[in-house]
């Protein structure tokens, strides 16, 4: 009996906490139909916020969209993630417990929109930094720390994160494999990969 009840409470807490559902809507009410979010994501801001269709963020990250923040069309967000548009610890250790109820402008405050690019890929357990800003089409390797500007299709890793490579080398021989897939990603990168004889990446 013990055994069942177990099964029942793991199957309602996935259908309670876990699902994940298709279609969400934007800050102006336009349909997301294919853009599907974990319920344990959670979301600071939720009106600086700006979402393309066909975006999946998984489960267990904070995004904080207070300083705005835009996911591109078919941005994959894994688990563990960490997008955050302000960063407040130096302004703390500055002002110590004055930070409250400081007025003015807080000295060493740091507040940023972050943007990621259409089709990019963000690993688990990475963190993106305030004012960055993701090109199109990149790879974020896991435990990743991404701080400034990343070029359209790099494959970045490391804390700080680092270009180590190029995904169109790997897209240009799947392309060759499946060419009948080459309008697909024409539409979103605006051209196609050029073959090369580059080691795989």
């Amino acid at each position: 009996m013990r055994a069942l009840l177990n099964r029942w409470r793991r199957w309602l807490w996935r259908q309670m906490l876990y699902r994940m559902v298709f279609g969400e809507k934007d800050p102006l009410g336009r349909s997301l139909p294919h853009t599907r979010i974990a319920p344990s994501t959670c979301i600071e801001g939720e009106a600086g916020l700006e979402l393309g269709d066909h975006v999946f963020i998984g489960q267990f990250n904070f995004l904080d969209a207070a300083a705005g923040l835009r996911i591109g069309e078919g941005v994959q967000i894994t688990n563990f993630v960490n997008i955050v548009t302000h960063s407040s610890h130096r302004s703390l250790r500055l002002l110590g417990r004055t930070y409250a109820n400081y007025k003015g402008k807080i000295p060493g405050y740091v507040r940023a929109p972050v943007e990621i690019g259409a089709y990019s890929f963000i690993g688990p357990h990475s963190t993106i930094e305030a004012g960055s800003c993701i090109g199109k089409g990149v790879v974020v390797c896991a435990h990743s720390r991404v701080r400034g500007s990343v070029a359209d299709f790099a494959i970045v890793t490391g804390s700080p994160a680092r270009a180590v490579g190029d995904v169109r080398h790997a897209d240009a021989r799947l392309l060759e494999q499946y060419p009948e897939l080459a309008e697909h990603y024409r539409a979103w990168a605006g051209e196609l990969p050029q073959p090369t004889t580059k080691a795989p990446d």
